[in-house]
């Protein structure tokens, strides 16, 4: 299954803001907040380990298909992959 991310690197420490609807030309999007610097794709292999620890899945479980260099991001996780702690901004 497919998820849209807005990114904000950068951050003091990783945090999930929660769900954003009807986000122009997208729709639902989460919105995450990440430490790692946008250099030479720091923050992106940080996205990827942040959103496996939340969703319990392994990192190579875990794949970036869009935005490699903008902010806003489309990772693919298993379909049978639970989302609920992504229903809990704050974590």
């Amino acid at each position: 299954m497919k998820i849209a991310l807005k990114v904000t690197p950068g951050a003091r420490r990783n945090e999930l803001l929660g769900w954003e609807d009807d986000y122009p030309q997208i729709g639902r999007i989460c919105k995450v907040k990440i430490a790692a610097a946008p250099v030479e794709g720091k923050a992106n292999k940080e996205i990827v380990s942040y959103l496996s620890s939340l969703l319990r899945v392994p990192k190579s479980a875990v794949t970036l298909l869009h935005g490699s260099t903008g902010r806003i991001k489309l990772v693919e996780v298993p379909d049978d992959t639970d989302l609920a702690p992504l229903d809990r901004p704050g974590t």
